[in-house]
């Protein structure tokens, strides 16, 4: 059992926090009441990342005491929403949300994952009609295996996992996000992932 704090409690964080929950953790799903995530996060080994990307390099850096030595597993994409609320741009091209974060946070190791599907094959990857594929960016390989091990507890193959490299990789998968829009306003919110076949 490992005892996780879910930043974020709309429809990523809270599918995240049931579905862990349901796997045997001890999590802690938490709102915007001040002063809830400091005290979520100075509890527990693993902080997850599910706020609006947009707000999320503030938001985190505020809780850098409470972040040290722990594992951030960021699954939010930072983007500048279009007139139709979808993803338009990116707002750290170049980079990558998971990269200013651990610039941000050099005592604490980010790992970034399951931000390249709609949000509830995070949590149901078995769902889909082909395997899908879940990448691991960051620049630690215990807090990889860490986070590795949860997906396996969300319903991911070992062999559907791929582990990118460091940090700076996560800037590909972000940018996947780009798809999405067009993706979603050519099928609907039919839930779906990148797959890598081979």
């Amino acid at each position: 059992m490992t005892t996780i704090a879910v930043l974020g409690n709309g429809r990523v964080g809270g599918n995240l926090a049931t579905a862990l929950t349901q796997a045997g953790h001890e999590v802690t799903a938490v709102d915007r009441t001040p002063g809830a995530a400091a005290d979520a996060a100075r509890t527990v080994q693993i902080v997850i990342n599910a706020t609006p990307g947009a707000g999320s390099l503030d938001r985190l850096t505020a809780l850098r005491e409470e972040l040290r030595g722990k594992i951030l597993i960021d699954v939010s994409n930072a983007t500048l929403d279009g007139p139709d609320g979808l993803p338009a741009d990116l707002i750290y091209p170049g980079s990558s949300l998971a990269e200013q974060l651990q610039e941000a946070l050099p005592d604490t190791r980010v790992v970034k994952t399951l931000n390249t599907m709609l949000f509830p094959v995070m949590t149901a990857p078995a769902t889909l009609t082909q395997a899908p594929t879940v990448f691991l960016s960051g620049d630690d390989p215990q807090a990889k295996q860490a986070v590795r091990e949860l997906l396996i507890d969300l319903g991911w193959h070992e062999e559907w996992i791929t582990d990118l490299g460091g940090i700076q990789t996560a800037r590909a998968t972000e940018a996947a996000i780009l798809f999405v829009p067009h993706v979603i306003r050519s099928s609907g919110f039919t839930p779906f992932a990148i797959s890598v076949a081979r």
